[in-house]
């Protein structure tokens, strides 16, 4: 298993199997990259079937034991069973997605051997769902959940992104998750710095000072030092990540973008590294690269000053303080 010098292990990778999405969320910064995704046809920049499964193996050899599959949206590969199939065996298989093509594929799926899934849900009205989304496509999402849920892949966590335009929506998905038997709830912290509108952030504190007063009972988790919440029977977890430095102290994974970059911080773009015509010397030798050069904390957080040592950049907290 390879560690960087902070002594983080990595155990898992993020591959975004595409750039491409049949949604418009307006909070999204596609794996750090930016908008950069284009038309809705298969990409000749994607990496090949044989790609990706020939990375999970030397994953694999480093004793990486989970992948999580996402994009854009990953179930436009018209691959993907076949992908997660190939995965090796000792690799825990989920998947990030909007949910749109889970009805009709999601029992092929758990043939293929997935076994977690998250889907994005960021509100329960139909017109707010299309405001965030610019997508009409609300009914599908929940056709989605309960297809997945049919399919045994119990529980379904349901991603929410947190910002000025879903806050507001807080409660009453969580009300939904307690309420529905296999739904748990995921809230992310808003990430003003990759998406060009700061100001729509809020204070993740007060979500968490809400929950603390309404929860039965309180988990903390080692894994990016994050909080459980059990709220009338249902969990509502919060990944804040911004700020703080505990979270990616905590950070064993590295990504893979759709056109086959490692990438070793979200983020970071400046740390791409090319895994070349993907044969196994190259990915083994990039890949050790990527895991030598992780920064320690969160994007910018921290900063190397001149004598090669780590520290707080101020400039970047002054920036987004109290925004």
């Amino acid at each position: 298993m390879l560690a960087d010098e902070f002594g983080r292990e990595v155990t898992g990778v993020r591959v975004s199997l595409t750039d491409r999405c049949n949604f418009d969320c307006v909070y999204c910064h596609n794996e750090g990259l930016g908008d950069t995704r284009g038309p809705m046809d298969p990409q000749d920049d994607e990496m090949s079937t044989d790609d990706v499964v020939r990375f999970l193996e030397v994953a694999a050899e480093f004793d990486v034991d989970a992948v999580k599959f996402t994009g854009g949206e990953p179930m436009l590969r018209q691959d993907l069973e076949e992908i997660i199939e190939r995965t090796p065996d000792e690799m825990e298989v989920s998947l990030t997605t909007n949910g749109t093509f889970l009805p009709g594929r999601a029992a092929d799926l758990v043939d293929a051997g997935l076994e977690r899934v998250n889907v994005s849900q960021d509100a329960l009205d139909p017109e707010d769902f299309a405001a965030v989304t610019k997508s009409g496509a609300y009914e599908k999402v929940l056709e989605g959940v309960e297809a997945a849920l049919d399919a045994g892949l119990d529980p379904v966590k349901l991603n929410m992104v947190v910002f000025e335009h879903t806050a507001g929506y807080v409660p009453e998905m969580v009300d939904h998750v307690a309420a529905n038997d296999g739904l748990q709830l995921q809230l992310i912290e808003y990430m003003p710095e990759l998406t060009g509108k700061p100001e729509w952030n809020i204070d993740i504190g007060r979500v968490h000072d809400w929950l603390a007063e309404r929860a039965d009972e309180i988990e903390h988790r080692e894994m990016h030092d994050r909080k459980r919440y059990w709220v009338d029977g249902g969990m509502v977890e919060i990944v804040d990540p911004v700020e703080n430095p505990t979270f990616c102290a905590n950070c064993h994974r590295v990504r893979v973008t759709h056109e086959g970059h490692l990438k070793g911080c979200l983020n970071r773009n400046d740390d791409l590294k090319s895994m070349g015509e993907m044969t196994k010397p190259e990915i083994r030798e990039a890949f050790r690269d990527v895991v030598a050069n992780r920064v320690p904390y969160y994007g910018e957080y921290m900063i190397q000053n001149g004598d090669g040592e780590w520290e707080l950049n101020e400039k970047y907290i002054e920036e987004y303080a109290g925004v």
